[in-house]
């Protein structure tokens, strides 16, 4: 059956790209419901650019050397390729360590050890899918947060009656906690809130919380040296990434694409 294409011929430099491979890359790429365009263009830009990429590796030379990803598997001549080029063409600016200093010097407060809570919680479970549950499960916490306003001793009572969890059991505690334990919304509901307070509804992928936060050990800062391998690694990456997108919008400013816009790569 011959597909029909949603966008006119994808070209680079002369090399047509089949529409059939465009509607095979299209599933990678998410779009809303009832407009497919979306997905076909963005999957005409990603094959176009790998299309880029691998035309500059062969103009220098580059012969495919396949790496082993894994046990037993291994890269396609194709990624090889694009791999190797990256590596000759990429030569990012490393932050000596005088400019990770800086870096450090200009927000300590970002390098501390994890934070240590203990804490309690009543989860009225509501999946994510299902809205009559949610906006059920958000009425009930409401309601259970106004007895607790007039009565924050009845926590446990209460989470032992309507929690979904099974620290129900301990009347809602969890115990000990460090930062990473939890999902995120509800580790930025702790770290927001007072010692002995009682949190608004929280929502997260589990259905609605109201916590209780019962003690902070705040980490202390980190010092440099202690701190100084991970932030060159993740200056290094960042270093990387922005020397990648300049080769990347150089060469897409040179090639000769039609068929697609490759403005959004090329930013």
């Amino acid at each position: 059956m011959e597909i029909k294409p949603l966008l006119p011929p994808v070209t680079v430099n002369g090399v047509t790209i089949p529409p059939e491979r465009i509607a095979a890359e299209a599933q990678n790429h998410p779009a809303p419901k009832g407009k497919p365009g979306l997905a076909w263009k963005a999957a005409a830009r990603a094959l176009a650019l790998r299309e880029i990429l691998l035309q500059e590796a062969r103009a220098r030379g580059l012969s495919p050397d396949p790496a082993e990803l894994s046990p037993g598997r291994w890269e396609t001549e194709e990624e090889a390729l694009i791999r190797q080029l990256l590596d000759q063409a990429i030569a990012p600016v490393l932050p000596d360590e005088a400019e990770l200093r800086a870096l450090y010097d200009a927000a300590p407060d970002r390098f501390r050890a994890p934070s240590l809570y203990e804490a309690a919680h009543i989860l009225l479970a509501a999946p994510e899918t299902d809205a009559d549950a949610q906006a059920l499960a958000r009425q009930t916490a409401q309601a259970l947060l106004a007895e607790l306003r007039q009565s924050p001793r009845r926590f446990a009572e209460l989470a032992a009656r309507h929690s979904a969890c099974a620290s129900r059991d301990q009347g809602g505690l969890l115990g000990q906690l460090a930062s990473g334990d939890t999902v995120p919304e509800f580790e930025a509901a702790l770290a927001g809130m007072d010692e002995g307070a009682i949190s608004e509804p929280v929502e997260t992928r589990y259905g609605i919380h109201l916590i209780r936060l019962d003690a902070r050990a705040r980490g202390e800062v980190l010092p440099f040296d202690a701190v100084l391998p991970h932030l060159r690694e993740a200056q290094e990456k960042a270093a990387w990434i922005r020397a990648s997108r300049a080769l990347t919008a150089e060469l897409v400013a040179e090639a000769q694409v039609t068929g697609i816009a490759m403005s959004e790569v090329a930013a």
